[in-house]
C-alpha cells in the first residue's frame, strides 16, 4: 500500500526564448490530433469521407477554445471580465471551463451540420467518442499544472502537490497536504466512457440509435461531474457560499438534456439513424476531364 503519491512534476516540458512548451497545451493539442484517426476511422467504416474530418476539426477546435474561454470568465468571475473584456483575449493567462467548451462544441456541430447536409444528432453521436479522448487527455494537463485539486484525504493513492504554491504563486498549505488526484478520476472516467461508447458504436455503426450515444455520453460524464465535484475545492470563493458549486449547478441542465435525448433515442419512424453524406471514393470516382 502507498501512504501517498509526491507530485513534483514541472507543468512546463521546455522553454525556447520566448516560447514556452507545456504539457498542458501538448495534452490539449494531442486530443485534436489523435481524434481525426479515430473520426476518420469511424466515417471510413461509413461510408463518409474521411475529408470532412478535416472540417469539422476546425469547428471543433474553434467552438471548443472560445467556448471554453467564455465559460470560465462568464460562470466564475464575471464581474472582472465585463469590467475588463479584453482580458478574455489573454487565453495564455489560464482559465478555461469544460462546460463552456461544452456548450462551444454543441454550437460548433450545429453549424457544421447545417452547412454540410449533416444530421446533427448524427454528428453528436460519433464526435462524443473522440471528446471523451480529450477529456482524459485534458484533466491529465491538469494534473500537470496542479490545478483542479480534490480535498484533503487519506486514501493511498492521495497526491502532495509539492509543486503548487510555485505553480501558482500563492501561499497556501496545500504543497504539505494530501489530496485526491480528482483530475486522474475523471481522465480515467473519460477512459472508460471512451471504451464504453466505441464499443457500442462498433456492434451498429450506420444503424446506431439516433442519439444514442450523445445522451449517454451527456448523462454520465455531467453525472460523474456532478459527483466529483463532493471531493474537489471550490475553483472561485463565491462557490462556497452556495448549496452546490457551479460545476454542478451547470451540470444539472446537461444532465436533463441528456436524459430527454436518450428516451428519444432512435424512435423517430423517419429518420431513426440519422444520415450524413456517404460520398467516400465520389472524388476519386469522378471522371477525368480529357485534354483538347
Amino acid at each position: 500500500m502507498l501512504a501517498f503519491i509526491t507530485w513534483d512534476v514541472s507543468p512546463i516540458i521546455a522553454q525556447i526564448g520566448p516560447l514556452t512548451l507545456r504539457w498542458y497545451g501538448l495534452l490539449f493539442m494531442s486530443g485534436f490530433v489523435f481524434g481525426t484517426f479515430i473520426l476518420s476511422h469511424i466515417y471510413k467504416s461509413e461510408r463518409v469521407s474521411p475529408r470532412w474530418v478535416d472540417v469539422i476539426t476546425i469547428y471543433m477546435l474553434v467552438g471548443t477554445i472560445v467556448g471554453a474561454r467564455l465559460g470560465h470568465c462568464l460562470f466564475y468571475d464575471p464581474d472582472y471580465y465585463l469590467a475588463h473584456p479584453l482580458d478574455i483575449l489573454k487565453i495564455w493567462e489560464g482559465g478555461l471551463a469544460s462546460h463552456g467548451a461544452t456548450i462551444g462544441i454543441l454550437l460548433a456541430c450545429w453549424l457544421f451540420a447545417r452547412n454540410n447536409k449533416f444530421d446533427y444528432l448524427w454528428v453528436l453521436d460519433r464526435i462524443v467518442i473522440v471528446v471523451a479522448l480529450g477529456g482524459a487527455l485534458i484533466r491529465t494537463g491538469n494534473l500537470f499544472n496542479s490545478e483542479i485539486i480534490g480535498k484533503v484525504t487519506d486514501v493511498p493513492w492521495a497526491f502532495k502537490f509539492v509543486r503548487y504554491n510555485e505553480i501558482h504563486h500563492e501561499v497556501t498549505n496545500i504543497p504539505n497536504e494530501l489530496r485526491h488526484p480528482t483530475q486522474m478520476y475523471e481522465a480515467l472516467f473519460c477512459i472508460v466512457l471512451l471504451t464504453i461508447l466505441y464499443a457500442m458504436w462498433n456492434r451498429t455503426k450506420e444503424r446506431t440509435p439516433r442519439g444514442l450515444l450523445f445522451g449517454l455520453f451527456v448523462v454520465f460524464l455531467f453525472t460523474q461531474r456532478f459527483l466529483g465535484e463532493y471531493l474537489k475545492e471550490n475553483q472561485v470563493a463565491f462557490e462556497n457560499s452556495l448549496p452546490l458549486n457551479m460545476g454542478q449547478i451547470l451540470s444539472i441542465p446537461l444532465i436533463l438534456v441528456g436524459l430527454w435525448v436518450l428516451l428519444r433515442a432512435g424512435k423517430d419512424p423517419n429518420n431513426p439513424y440519422g444520415y450524413a453524406p456517404r460520398d467516400l471514393g465520389q472524388e476519386e470516382n469522378k471522371p477525368v476531364a480529357k485534354v483538347q
